[in-house]
């Protein structure tokens, strides 16, 4: 029996670390539990009126929920008119109207995307066009970006809030400041901002979240929880911020959840090649092994044999290695044929998984190097 996010939420808010870095597989819950967080930090938020609804935030975040905030007129009639539309909100209005961070926004998006893909703001900052300059100018106007581009967009314009809100709380008497509409906060979330973008866009974020991570000054500043599905995400940071407490996030089958401290980098401690070593582990403990076991046994043999450089994952398995490759083959088949469907393995057939796991384990150097830690 776990607990709930509401107690998870708690559990975090309580803890004194400057970061609370959280890895999860994708649907466990990191959505649900940044929005379990906020509604703990400041359930007040929902009911404060325009004017002072920004003074007196506790928390920023970014989630899906922000990414919702800005959606695409894709003009389905003449394909011409494609515009980013962004829905009026206390955040954007303050960076991009009130502190003028247009071109910083683009500025830092072409620097995670390509110099030649232009944002154009409109007057009142409530829609967006992109187009590529050319250098002879020549342009191709109101394009769509990727999904990844987007992403970057969007996380641009939060991370040009949030290194103004570092620069004015980091300077610690509140009557120097030059606004007084962050005093308030004490918490930013950021909920897996490297959705849909690749290996080097993601590792720049990332360095660069680090880095205005570690210039927040923790006496006067902020505390960030980060979620991610991402590894290499994770390692970055892991790497790169000290104050920090690390964790697994995991949902249980009685709808519960479970939040464990980690020490390491995802390498060590939950990559997700790991995961499926646990998984097998626990089948074979509780005699569960079914036929979808034999296939996470092949996946685990497959990530084992490209880490270590083997050509073909086979060569891994012991002596007698077609017999073996063959009986894990037929568990793993894709055959569509009602006439080839494979039966539940037998006894014997759950055995052959624990002896390929233990093989595993016990003969390829970078698994005996998690277990002896």
């Amino acid at each position: 029996m776990g607990t709930s996010l509401n107690e998870i939420a708690q559990q975090l808010k309580d803890n004194d670390k400057k970061v609370k870095l959280i890895y999860a597989f994708n649907g466990v819950g990191k959505t649900r539990l940044s929005r379990a967080f906020r509604y703990l930090v400041s359930p007040k938020d929902y009911d404060e009126t325009v004017e002072d609804a920004l003074a007196s935030k506790k928390i920023i975040y970014y989630n899906a929920f922000t990414e919702d905030l800005f959606y695409w007129h894709n003009d389905l009639e003449y394909d011409v008119d494609l515009e980013l539309k962004i829905h009026p909100n206390f955040f954007t209005e303050w960076v991009l109207n009130e502190q003028g961070q247009d071109q910083n926004v683009i500025s830092y998006f072409q620097n995670l995307t390509q110099q030649t893909l232009t944002p154009r703001f409109n007057s009142n900052f409530t829609k967006v066009t992109f187009s590529y300059e050319q250098g002879n100018e020549a342009t191709s106007q109101n394009i769509k970006i990727s999904k990844g581009e987007e992403s970057c967009f969007i996380w641009s314009v939060f991370y040009n809030l949030l290194d103004q809100v570092v620069y004015v709380l980091n300077i610690p008497d509140p009557s120097d400041r030059e606004t007084d509409r962050f005093n308030q906060l004490k918490y930013v979330f950021i909920d897996d901002p490297v959705t849909s973008l690749d290996d080097n866009h993601l590792i720049q974020l990332a360095v660069d979240l680090a880095q205005l991570i570690k210039k927040s000054d923790f006496q006067n500043g902020l505390k960030f929880v980060i979620t991610t599905h991402n590894p290499i995400f994770y390692n970055v940071l892991y790497n790169e911020i000290n104050n920090k407490n690390c964790y697994m996030l995991d949902s249980l089958e009685d709808g519960t959840f479970e939040l464990q401290e980690k020490d390491g980098d995802s390498n060590k401690s939950f990559s997700y090649h790991l995961h499926i070593k646990n998984t097998l582990e626990e089948a074979i403990e509780n005699n569960q092994v079914e036929k979808y076991h034999f296939t996470l046994l092949r996946n685990l043999y497959e990530k084992t044999a490209s880490f270590l450089g083997f050509s073909r994952w086979s060569e891994l398995l012991p002596d007698n290695k077609e017999s073996y490759y063959l009986r894990i083959m037929n568990f793993t088949s894709h055959s569509t044929l009602a006439s080839e469907s494979v039966a539940e393995p037998t006894q014997p057939e759950k055995q052959i998984v624990k002896f390929l796991l233990n093989h595993l384990i016990n003969n390829y150097s970078f698994y005996k190097e998690e277990q002896g830690e």
